[in-house]
């Protein structure tokens, strides 16, 4: 089982950051090339990243999205039957352009007036969806 877990701040061993974005009104979800299912942008840090830096990056590779605000929502973490914690930094986006995906892991960008209700359609049914409630809490 996963536990989730929030923090007001990401921490400085941060692996990954998770962008809840909207665009138009809509949620911004991403589906991978090589699966089927949907997920928030987001993905690895990279050497010497800030967390706003990979935010940031991550949102533009994965969405297209040229114009957009940015708003930390501070950290969280994800441990696996009480093992050690992976942590994150987690982002609200307002994208306000997109231009064309960029040719890198994404397939497509999809635009939902509400997130998939269905565990099955989520790419990280354990977590995403935590991270999703806790930026609309934020918001």
């Amino acid at each position: 089982m996963r536990t989730v877990r929030f923090y007001p701040e990401a921490a400085a061993d941060f692996k990954y950051a998770v962008i809840a974005a909207r665009y138009e009104g809509k949620w911004v979800f991403c589906r991978h090339k090589s699966r089927q299912t949907l997920e928030l942008p987001g993905g690895h840090r990279e050497p010497g990243e800030s967390p706003e830096e990979t935010a940031r990056r991550e949102l533009r590779e994965e969405t297209g999205a040229v114009r957009f605000q940015l708003v930390p929502l501070g950290g969280y973490s994800v441990s696996e039957n009480g093992a050690s914690e992976t942590f994150g930094a987690l982002y609200f986006a307002e994208i306000e352009e997109l231009e064309a995906l960029p040719p890198f892991e994404m397939a497509e960008i999809r635009l939902l007036a509400a997130p998939p209700s269905e565990r099955s359609r989520w790419t990280y049914p354990d977590i995403q969806p935590l991270l999703l409630q806790k930026a609309q809490q934020a918001r």
